[in-house]
């Protein structure tokens, strides 16, 4: 009964039994996690002005609303290709003694995952103007707008990268808008998110609880194909730059209502633009590989494009799986040689 009497053996016991509890259950096993761990052949240390971009990014509050973990749940698929696993952060170290900024994993979705939003969005006008008013690209975002990031020329230099910003959104400004190192800088951090292939033969994880989704019938397609949702597809895909109305935006997104390129009888350019992007208008931003990018489907591909000829009062007629399928085929055969 001694040893409980006397408060000195107590205390001592419990930081000995907490001491060593620490080093079997926490450390020990994190050293051997350490050596066991290696980053994924293919993945790349970030670049200088990536690692500034993902200062700027933690010190613009940006990890409170997005995190950068997919789960192995089906409902995470729409963020990445495959669930996440621990190689994809080894690469990721401390800042330095005092701060570990590790993974910047998160902790809700207030905004989506940024796990592989260099490959879902990997426009450069398109994350600028995001950052600058992110309501001129996504009119229902609840995103704070960071025109901090950003500072307005009467002249812009020619080594500026300026933003074109909808008038609605200039309240008043004159001059250009031109983007900040920060900025240019946060840009490539979010640029460089973007999930690295696994190697040759090793099968990711299943997405867990999957949910069928039902295909349904195109209204569009008169050639009886049963097509997923245009609509739908356009939304995921297409609407961030082009808008929900396919108006896109002046000087920075083109408008697909009355496009030629969509409204053209010969869709082998239309399909070559979502599939492999375009960069031939002065005038916009490049376009990237959506199609490529997303992995979209012959029968994906397919219900986009006929969602674009019939809406907005575009009046083309539907295009069929066929056509889009051999076209699919020949980019594919012409890229390979």
């Amino acid at each position: 009964m001694d040893f409980f009497d006397n408060h000195k053996k107590l205390f001592r016991t419990a930081l000995a039994l907490f001491l060593g509890l620490t080093l079997i259950v926490a450390i020990l096993p994190a050293i051997n996690n350490q050596k066991n761990n290696a980053p994924l052949p293919g993945s790349a240390p970030l670049t200088k002005n990536e690692h500034a971009g993902k200062k700027s990014f933690i010190a613009n509050g940006c990890v409170a609303c997005h995190t950068q973990q997919v789960r192995n749940v089906d409902m995470d698929k729409v963020f990445g290709d495959r669930p996440g696993i621990p190689a994809d952060y080894a690469r990721i170290e401390r800042e330095d003694f005092w701060r570990n900024t590790a993974t910047l994993m998160g902790t809700e979705r207030t905004g989506p995952d940024l796990t592989n939003v260099g490959k879902r969005q990997p426009s450069m006008a398109w994350n600028l103007l995001h950052l600058y008013q992110p309501r001129a690209v996504v009119e229902t975002s609840i995103m704070p707008a960071y025109p901090w990031l950003f500072k307005v020329k009467k002249n812009a230099d020619t080594s500026d990268i300026t933003i074109n910003v909808p008038d609605e959104y200039r309240k008043g400004i004159q001059g250009e808008i031109v983007a900040t190192q920060e900025a240019l800088d946060l840009v490539a951090y979010l640029q460089s998110l973007k999930q690295t292939p696994l190697p040759t033969g090793k099968k990711p994880m299943k997405f867990l609880y999957k949910r069928e989704k039902p295909k349904v019938a195109n209204n569009a397609a008169s050639s009886g194909d049963n097509l997923p949702d245009g609509g739908k597809l356009y939304a995921a895909n297409c609407q961030a730059c082009h808008q929900a109305n396919g108006e896109g935006l002046k000087g920075a997104f083109p408008s697909l209502v009355g496009s030629q390129v969509v409204l053209d009888d010969d869709i082998e350019l239309f399909v070559d633009i979502i599939m492999n992007g375009y960069n031939a208008r002065e005038e916009y931003a490049v376009m990237n590989a959506v199609g490529t990018d997303n992995n979209l489907s012959a029968e994906e591909v397919t219900a986009i494009i006929n969602h674009e000829r019939t809406s907005w009062g575009n009046d083309a007629d539907p295009v069929t799986l066929e056509e889009v399928q051999k076209i699919m085929e020949f980019l594919k055969l012409t890229s390979e040689k």
